[in-house]
């Protein structure tokens, strides 16, 4: 096991990351648990993790109740996180009540707004058991649901007590998960750290195998990369905003197709080529650094390229994302590979010519 600590202004907590950890769960987790919980999952993980965590609370003497929500990005919303307030108020939980977020990026998104919410805000510990929110969203503290106009426009900055990333759990990952997880580790090679994007280019058949030690090292990298960000950035005032490389293209094509019909990493994944197409268009990459990631993605069984629709849809989509400032639109973009920037984009005829070829 290796852990990690996040130190923000608001306060500091300890990444576990490892094999096998759920197990060691009432160990690990004795510190920042109180004398009841909350376990909030989803159907699908529910029937795989759901009892070890149990278990781990029994041992501690630990009240605790369960929720049990739908699985799927499509409930990453109002309805759904009305279900968890529910749950909490028909078991009488309180201040000191422990939310633990166990499940993928959509639970630890959501709980994590539920507990900032709950009551003016309650503890909460990530458990997270996916790729994606191993490497990114359980760390760092932003919360959030979806409205049908842009995605994660509704939540709130509130840190976690503790995140548990047990490797374990990726064993079982649909493929399809596993490919969408490794859009935001490639991510953070192209935004900030070229050596590991060349690491990343040498050992990607084995982390696509899941081979231990290179996953191992994988997430531990991109989640020491983001804890340095958040702790220089907590709520996304400058460089964390680098973190949503992407992400504004992403965003637009997962509310163009419907929540859940792109998984979240592969909407990313296509984004990362069309925010290193928009660097192209304003001189900043050559366009062979762009087919490198775009090759790295392929190998990682990703999409390349976006789905088709207007233009004129696109500029809606990205008009409703939450980098835009004054009215003006903002992108994550690169001055080269492993170097990041943020861009103001008044002119539509760049983007247009960036997004040309998918229109």
């Amino acid at each position: 096991m290796r852990t990690l600590t996040v130190a923000t202004p608001s306060h500091q907590y300890p990444i576990f990351i490892g094999k096998n950890l759920i197990a060691q769960a009432d160990t690990l987790l004795k510190p920042y648990l109180s004398k009841k919980a909350a376990i909030v999952t989803n159907e699908t993980v529910a029937a795989l993790y759901l009892p070890a965590v149990q278990t781990a609370l029994n041992k501690l003497g630990i009240e605790h109740f369960d929720i049990v929500l739908p699985d799927g990005e499509q409930h990453k919303n109002w309805q759904t996180l009305n279900l968890i307030f529910d749950g909490l108020m028909q078991n009488r939980a309180d201040r000191k009540t422990t939310l633990i977020a166990l499940g993928g990026g959509v639970i630890g998104d959501i709980v994590g707004f539920a507990a900032a919410t709950y009551q003016r805000g309650v503890p909460f510990i990530q458990v997270p058991t996916t790729l994606l929110s191993q490497v990114d969203s359980s760390v760092g503290g932003k919360t959030a649901i979806n409205h049908p106009l842009g995605k994660n426009m509704i939540g709130a900055f509130y840190q976690p007590r503790a995140v548990l990333a047990d490797l374990s759990t990726l064993a079982t990952l649909p493929a399809r998960e596993l490919s969408a997880g490794m859009a935001e580790v490639i991510k953070y090679g192209a935004l900030g750290d070229l050596d590991f994007l060349n690491w990343l280019e040498n050992h990607m058949p084995e982390l696509m195998r899941q081979e231990p030690a290179p996953l191992a090292e994988a997430v531990y990298h991109c989640c020491k990369m983001k804890a340095d960000i958040v702790a220089q950035d907590e709520t996304e005032q400058g460089i964390r905003a680098w973190l949503n490389l992407g992400h504004t293209f992403g965003h637009a094509i997962e509310a163009e197709m419907g929540y859940g019909v792109w998984l979240h990493g592969e909407a990313v994944a296509a984004g990362m080529v069309l925010a290193c197409r928009l660097s192209e268009t304003l001189g900043r990459l050559n366009p062979a650094d762009t087919q490198r990631i775009a090759n790295l993605l392929e190998q990682a069984a990703l999409p390349a390229a976006p789905p088709r629709f207007t233009f004129e849809k696109w500029i809606e989509h990205m008009r409703h994302d939450k980098k835009v400032d004054s009215g003006t639109m903002r992108f994550v973009g690169l001055n080269r590979l492993g170097e990041a920037n943020i861009t103001e984009i008044t002119d539509m005829a760049i983007l247009r010519e960036t997004l040309q070829p998918y229109l």
